[in-house]
């Protein structure tokens, strides 16, 4: 009779922190990216509309940022700015509040099996994410937050990586939000670049527009070449 090989653990993404990917995956955090500088340095295209819009949204966000819990947070900010982006087109799309899974580096003598439900990604599919190209973000209130954003949605961005089967030749995107402040990430090989702070309740928001914009192009610009 065959022994059944045992089943990984599932180590949830909510669990992971810095250390954590450093230790497990032998990652090293860079001071600088060639691909975080150029992503940072998008080209602000918003038109007249848009840039009202964004306003409002920043005069709200100073306004009431200390005060909001994580769903709040989402629905009264995030939820807006992310329609003026305008993610879902045909071949992709925003997810919110999926479930991914994926056992990184299987095929050595540590393999790892992490999973949990991610709060925002792009990806190809209408109905179910197939091939994320970019994580946007681990949520979290500005006061009396827990965990480490950081460390969770790295290994979001690993979890997709080992998933979309291009191995680490493909460059991962990712960001994650502190109450007002944004950090942009870019996962290239075995090593990852994290921005400086943008305080979207300060005129830094209009950059962050651009940078989410110049997301979408990319992804475009994947998809067409698949």
């Amino acid at each position: 009779m065959k022994t059944k090989t045992p089943k990984l653990p599932l180590r949830s993404f909510a669990s992971w922190n810095v250390d954590d990917i450093d230790r497990e995956f032998t990652m090293q955090r860079t001071r600088t990216s060639p691909l975080l500088m150029a992503w940072l340095k998008a080209e602000n295209t918003l038109s007249k509309t848009e840039t009202e819009a964004v306003s409002l949204l920043k005069e709200f966000l100073f306004d009431n940022v200390e005060f909001w819990n994580e769903d709040e947070l989402k629905f009264k900010f995030l939820g807006p700015l992310m329609r003026i982006i305008n993610f879902d087109e045909r071949r992709f799309r925003a997810f919110t509040q999926r479930k991914l899974e994926a056992i990184i580096n299987a095929e050595t003598e540590k393999p790892v099996r992490v999973g949990g439900v991610v709060d925002f990604m792009i990806a190809t599919g209408r109905v179910e994410p197939r091939h994320p190209f970019f994580f946007l973000h681990e949520y979290k209130k500005e006061r009396g937050g827990d965990n480490d954003p950081l460390g969770q949605v790295l290994v979001e961005m690993i979890a997709a990586r080992t998933l979309n089967g291009k191995g680490d030749n493909e460059p991962m995107y990712g960001c994650y939000i502190v109450g007002r402040n944004w950090f942009f990430i870019v996962l290239e090989g075995s090593n990852y670049a994290v921005s400086n702070t943008f305080d979207a309740t300060q005129d830094d928001i209009f950059q962050i527009v651009a940078i989410l914009k110049a997301m979408k192009k990319r992804v475009e610009e994947a998809v067409a070449a698949m």
